[in-house]
């Protein structure tokens, strides 16, 4: 697929890209090259390969998932500019 100058130049409006118009053609020329080599991955068979999302087949670690504190409130409370026992205070916005 050849783009033109108008497309390329609506594609650049589209995109909020300022294009000098001396450089609309090399552009163009460079995204017809790049549509080309997409369109090429097309003729690929891809038929009965599976998506993966690693090149090694493995399963994400899982935690059971369980509400905590973090085991230490101290720690979590020292940057509060103001704490209460283990609890944050903070100014009353609603009467």
């Amino acid at each position: 697929m050849a783009l033109d100058r108008e497309t390329v130049r609506r594609i650049a409006y589209l995109a909020r890209i300022r294009v000098p118009e001396d450089a609309l053609d090399g552009l163009a020329g460079e995204l017809s090259n790049i549509i080309g080599w997409i369109e090429q991955l097309n003729e690929v068979d891809t038929e009965g390969v599976e998506p993966m999302t690693s090149v090694v087949a493995m399963e994400a670690p899982k935690r059971e998932d369980v509400i905590n504190d973090g085991q230490y409130p101290d720690r979590v409370l020292a940057n509060a500019p103001q704490a209460d026992d283990d609890y944050y205070a903070v100014p009353k916005v609603v009467e």
